[in-house]
């Protein structure tokens, strides 16, 4: 899509005009169902978060700033909506109250390399909604541990725990899912 015709569809968004909110919906839904699925457990409630990020969008397209790239604000508005959804769920991790008893561990590059993305996406989404958010906005979203602790309203400990709780879940899952697999054939 060409940078005018965006520029088209989100004047037409701030006037209301439903069918450039509906053309600006179809042209960025994938996109965010991708971004909101790293939050979910289920297909159903990704989709339920893309339609709340796209209510955010159109209520607060007036802030878009035209000379800014618009997928990162998008981007911004649905991990912030996602993060919104799930935090009721997140509280209910048990917090961490040691933090030296937390090591750090590498990301075991070599287990990670052996799966594809779309099988990672699957495991994660086996993760507690507190270890989802921790993966996705620490290896993904590229946030540090101070700052997801201010977006969920958690400690930095806990992030950090639910960080290292996710590693390690999904390395397990992943030696599972290894095991699961039929030998290679010679």
């Amino acid at each position: 899509m060409n940078t005018s015709r965006l520029n088209v569809i989100i004047e037409g968004c701030r006037r209301q005009d439903r069918a450039l909110q509906k053309e600006l919906y179809q042209l960025f839904y994938q996109y965010t169902l991708s971004v909101c699925l790293n939050y979910s457990g289920k297909i159903e409630e990704a989709r339920e978060v893309v339609n709340d990020v796209f209510l955010k969008v159109f209520d607060k397209i007036d802030q878009y700033n035209p000379s800014q790239p618009f997928k990162p604000w998008l981007n911004r508005i649905a991990v912030y909506t996602a993060i919104d959804y799930y935090r009721k769920h997140i509280k209910n991790e048990l917090p961490t109250a040691d933090l030296s008893l937390i090591p750090d561990i590498p990301d075991s590059l070599e287990i990670f390399a052996k799966i594809s993305a779309e099988e990672l996406r699957s495991l994660v989404q086996q993760l507690s909604p507190a270890c989802r958010a921790a993966i996705n906005l620490y290896a993904i979203e590229g946030y540090d541990h101070s700052e997801i602790a201010s977006m969920l309203g958690i400690s930095v400990g806990t992030s950090k725990s639910n960080l290292f709780k996710a590693r390690e879940k999904l390395r397990v899952l992943i030696q599972e899912q290894e095991h699961k697999k039929p030998p290679a054939k010679s």
